[in-house]
């Protein structure tokens, strides 16, 4: 790929994935409840699940399987009540993604857990496959191997991605210690779950 294709793919798809979105406000919530270096199991696992759907974009997949919404459908409603319901523990102030308050002892959430967490939303999000779709096939040289085109083009974007959780997952943290410092638990956990909540429904209806 040439230098100048390369000075558009990248600011392009850092601002695809700046772009406030399900994966985005999942660091952000996660950030707030667990802390960057936990929600960095959340983010392989989304890694993972966007590198699976960019690879497939490339390689038309997508967009056979965009004609076919009824895959994504179980995987999707599924995926959206779980995060959905870890957002309702949340807001209760209970369950294993609680940050406790004085006092409160609660479950912590297993690492593959939250990596399960970031695979699923990333892998039933009908935004993210259309986005590839539509972004991927122009940077494809279809006179040369697309073998090397793609290992770097999804080697970018996911480099491109991790810093952009980083940014979120680490903007949830300073507002954990902003309130936490005013002793303000209950409410922290309140606007993780809302967040949550938020993801899960976006997931279920987008």
């Amino acid at each position: 790929m040439s230098i100048a294709l390369l000075s558009i793919f990248i600011p392009t798809f850092f601002f695809v994935s700046i772009t406030p979105g399900m994966c985005m406000t999942l660091a952000l919530s996660l950030g707030m409840s667990v802390g960057v270096r936990r929600s960095l199991h959340m983010m392989w696992g989304e890694l993972i699940g966007v590198g699976i759907v960019a690879a497939s974009a490339a390689l038309g997949v997508a967009a056979l399987m965009l004609q076919f919404p009824e895959a994504f459908i179980i995987l999707k409603l599924g995926g959206g009540a779980y995060l959905g319901w870890l957002g309702v523990q949340m807001w209760q102030s209970k369950g294993k993604l609680v940050m406790p308050e004085p006092g409160q002892e609660v479950a912590v959430q297993g690492n593959l857990q939250l990596a399960s967490n970031g695979f699923i939303t990333a892998i039933a999000n009908p935004k993210g496959w259309a986005f590839f779709v539509t972004l991927l096939p122009p940077f494809l040289n279809q006179d040369q191997p697309l073998a090397p085109q793609l290992t770097l083009l999804v080697a970018m974007i996911l480099l491109l991605e991790f810093l952009c959780l980083l940014i979120y997952a680490s903007g949830g943290k300073a507002l954990r210690h902003l309130l936490l410092d005013r002793g303000n638990v209950k409410l922290m956990n309140r606007i993780a779950g809302s967040l949550m909540i938020g993801v899960g429904i976006w997931l279920a209806v987008g």
